[in-house]
């Protein structure tokens, strides 16, 4: 069956017109024809909302008995009998009454969803999880009903549901939201202006954020590489340089200035050596961007402007910051600079802004490389200026008479100019085209290719020989710097690879995606297989584009050992940036290895945890539980045997043995058992509102009497507790206090209240804990200091504080003042059920503790 839809309308505060706005879709959807039922939908006595839910059919509510009295829940299952093809529910964050199928409403809505049911709801931000404290400290009040973020984002439409505040305070003025007698303290606490102002920014940001990640997913999916400026996205173009610090703080500061902008800086690593820059300066660049809440990345690109402005709308950038040229006057006969180029090609989407700063000018830091891989242009110059600059020459020199001699260093000038440009074969070129000219115009006899002096003869072959050795020293020269900045570039690359694996960055995932960026690819994935006849599984992808199912199918494939490959898509790379892949190869095994190990690790660590606890329960069963049955069982024996004669008194002491012996077996082995479900958990409270003064005095049956003083004032509030857990807690605590405690001497057990918590202090006079091993004493079979075997298993206060946690509550140990060790239960107070209140509209019922 296929997942329902889930469709929500988000508001900022209560009172912006969501129920009405779901209501409204919901006869749209009936006039449609659509079978459409009101699952749960609350209208407050508001007379717009409940005019809309006429014509509806509505669902039968739930009836449960809270406190006396009688509430309404939506009914789960009577909506998954009726099947409709829409349900309307209320919403989302509500708590339901102990007693119902959930504890909260999404996980209804959750099982509405996984029953193929399309469900339409409703929710305030404030009830995000993620938001609490934000809104807590902007309201002054504290959201107990929340519903987690990641619920509310798998939403299949997310609709934002927005009024102005002078809107809404007028709406609550005219009485349309809450009662009469309520909207004063409404519009003066919860509905002031700054607080309404700054809930629907926090609502319009966050849908703004759903937003974007909808646009990014069509965009990749579509692979749509134009630009569409829905938000700023600003690109800070660093070369590694000092002024790269500068930029990033003014690229933080333009995106301050729209609501939602992004910084990315980008560092783009080129092979032909035109750039140096500095590893020191670009991490503490990559740590500057990341504290503004940036993100640093580092792209290898040949061509520097076609890399970033790729880059750019990759990430639908919208602005491009860049620094103003560190080149002198005379380096711009190279060519106009990368701000320049990028500011002629970005087109009308992207603005450039070119920053100025204090190193404009001032030159680069190391000298610019000239001699990289020559490109098209120059080899195309170099033929250009080998084959006509030397008959360009004889023409000049036709006409003005300059003697051999200078006529020879002129063809030698043309010749080098052709090997600078052009490389080894247009020098050859031109040295040969040269000595055919210098023969025939300038050595006698003139216009033939004959030489009568063999001196001429030693000099156009010294000639031809210095012209061959300049090209050939000038094309080596350019090999050897192309591949010294090809290694400089993989250093770099590989240097910043281990700074990550040193920063901790290990995810799989994070490193492929690292892959993809740095060598501009659509995807990379990790490919494995158990055997030569076992398919290929992916162990980790980043990326868009179809699954690669085999490596054979990706643009470029490395393997990794014999049944492992990274696999990459959208270009063929170049042979020599194989070795830089094979780096990130290794690295992402190893990363893929450390996952496995760690699991395994875990996996060790809580079989041996389980060993552990076995060896202490066996350890426990062999003595502990042994000595109680030994002495019933020898007990038993005494009074069956027929040899004595026993007297009513010896009897009656024989048979009180075994009733003692009993009982402790009995409480051992029921430590044993709450230990287990402790450990499995398994435990599941049922939380109901109760006295303290009810139960603490039920869990002291099995201790002296006289033993224990209560101190428990009959004013305090109710506990929203487990009734039995909260017994077996304070009883294993008091028989422990009482255990250690001096003869004499009584253990208090009081209670206070503290804010929203009551506390039960179990206090004794015993030897005390030192605080180091405070922690230790909640561990399962742990025994403090030298108690003997009888004292029991150690499992008493272990017990205690998980029935505690299950409850939501908390069990400590502190020091009593004069000498001994006071134990401090802290519970939840209850809070009764309160009419609708300006704090939400779903602020009905109390808060229910999690299932454990």
């Amino acid at each position: 069956m296929a997942r329902g839809k889930l469709r929500i309308y988000l508001g900022a505060a209560p009172g912006v017109g969501k129920t009405y706005a779901m209501l409204s879709e919901a006869h749209r959807r009936v006039e449609r024809g659509t079978d459409c039922v009101v699952a749960y939908v609350e209208h407050y006595a508001r007379p717009r909302t409940e005019v809309m839910l006429h014509g509806l059919e509505q669902i039968p509510r739930r009836e449960l008995e809270y406190r006396g009295a009688t509430f309404g829940e939506m009914d789960v299952e009577a909506v998954l009998r009726r099947a409709p093809a829409v349900a309307l529910v209320d919403e989302l964050a509500h708590t339901n009454i102990p007693g119902s199928r959930n504890a909260k409403r999404w996980q209804d809505v959750e099982e509405l969803l996984a029953a193929g049911i399309d469900v339409i709801s409703t929710v305030n931000i404030q009830h995000l999880e993620s938001l609490g404290d934000v809104v807590e400290s902007i309201t002054g009040v504290r959201q107990r009903e929340t519903v987690p973020d990641e619920v509310v984002r798998r939403a299949d439409q997310i609709e934002l549901v927005d009024m102005s505040p002078e809107a809404l305070r007028r709406r609550m003025a005219h009485g349309n939201i809450y009662k009469p007698d309520k909207v004063d303290a409404a519009l003066s606490n919860y509905f002031r202006p700054g607080n309404l102002t700054a809930l629907r920014e926090l609502a319009l940001l966050w849908v703004a954020d759903r937003v974007d990640e909808y646009l990014t997913e069509y965009r990749t999916e579509h692979r749509v590489s134009k630009i569409w400026g829905s938000r700023e996205r600003i690109v800070v173009g660093l070369t590694g340089g000092p002024e790269g610090r500068t930029l990033i703080r003014r690229a933080a500061r333009l995106a301050e200035k729209g609501a939602g902008g992004e910084v990315m800086a980008v560092y783009i690593a080129r092979s032909d050596g035109l750039t140096s820059a500095s590893p020191k300066e670009l991490a503490v660049q990559r740590t500057l961007v990341e504290d503004l809440g940036g993100t640093f990345h580092h792209v290898v690109g040949d061509d520097i402007p076609a890399a970033l402005l790729d880059f750019a709308r990759g990430v639908n950038a919208t602005q491009i910051v860049l620094g103003s040229s560190r080149r002198k006057a005379w380096q711009y006969v190279f060519g106009p600079g990368v701000g320049a180029t990028v500011a002629r090609e970005s087109g009308p989407d992207l603005d450039v802004h070119i920053v100025t700063h204090e190193e404009v000018a001032k030159g680069r830091g190391l000298p610019v490389a000239r001699g990289a891989r020559l490109g098209r242009t120059r080899i195309i110059s170099g033929w250009l200026v080998g084959l006509a600059g030397p008959a360009i020459l004889a023409v000049l020199l036709n006409t003005v008479g300059l003697g051999l001699a200078n006529d020879m260093l002129l063809f030698l000038a043309v010749t080098v100019a052709a090997a600078l440009l052009g490389g080894l074969l247009p020098a050859l070129a031109s040295a040969a085209l040269g000595s055919l000219l210098l023969n025939y115009y300038y050595t006698p006899p003139l216009h033939r290719l004959t030489v009568a002096d063999p001196k001429n003869i030693v000099a156009i072959a010294i000639f031809f020989g210095v012209a061959v050795s300049v090209a050939s020293v000038v094309d080596l020269a350019a090999r050897r710097t192309h591949q010294a900045a090809r290694l400089r570039a993989e250093s770099e690359i590989l240097s910043f690879l281990a700074g990550n694996v040193l920063r901790g960055e290990t995810g799989l995932e994070e490193l492929l995606e690292r892959v993809r960026e740095t060598f501009g690819m659509e995807s990379a994935a990790l490919l494995e297989r158990e055997s030569d006849v076992e398919p290929w599984t992916c162990a980790g992808r980043a990326g868009f584009g179809p699954t690669l199912e085999r490596p054979e199918d990706a643009d470029v494939d490395m393997p990794i050992g014999d049944h492992m490959a990274l696999a990459l898509t959208g270009r063929v790379l170049p042979a020599e940036d194989r070795r830089v892949l094979a780096a990130f190869a290794a690295q992402a095994v190893l990363v893929l290895d450390r996952r496995r190990l760690q699991e395994e690790a875990d996996q060790a660590r809580a079989l041996a945890e389980g060993n552990r606890i076995r060896t202490a329960l066996l350890a426990a069963v062999s003595h502990d539980l042994r000595t109680p049955l030994a002495a019933i069982k020898a007990a038993v024996s005494s009074l069956r045997s027929d040899d004595v004669a026993w007297s009513e008194e010896d009897q009656a002491e024989l048979l009180e043995g075994i009733e003692e012996g009993a009982d402790r077996l009995d409480h051992l082995v029921g430590n044993l058992l709450d230990m287990s479900r402790l450990q499995t958990g398994t435990v599941t409270p049922l939380i109901r509102e109760i006295d303290v003064d009810e139960v603490v005095p039920m869990a002291l049956g099995g201790v002296p009497e006289d033993s224990v003083e209560l101190d428990i004032p009959e004013t305090l509030p109710m506990v929203a507790v487990d009734p039995g857990l909260l017994e077996r807690s304070v009883a294993n605590l008091v028989e422990n206090a009482v255990k250690y405690s001096p003869l004499g001497e009584r253990v208090l057990v009081s209670a206070s209240a503290i804010v929203d918590r009551v506390e039960v202090r179990i206090v004794d006079r015993g030897p005390g804990v030192p605080d180091e091993a405070k922690d230790r004493i909640f561990e399962p079979f742990q025994r403090y200091g030298d108690a003997p075997r009888g004292a029991g298993v150690g499992l008493g206060l272990a017990v205690a504080r998980g029935f505690a946690e299950a409850m939501g509550g908390t069990l400590n140990a502190e020091d009593t003042p004069g000498g001994g060790l006071t134990m401090v239960l802290s519970l939840r107070a209850a809070r009764s059920r309160p009419e609708p209140l300006p704090l939400g509209e779903s602020s009905t019922e109390p808060e229910r503790q999690t299932q454990c």
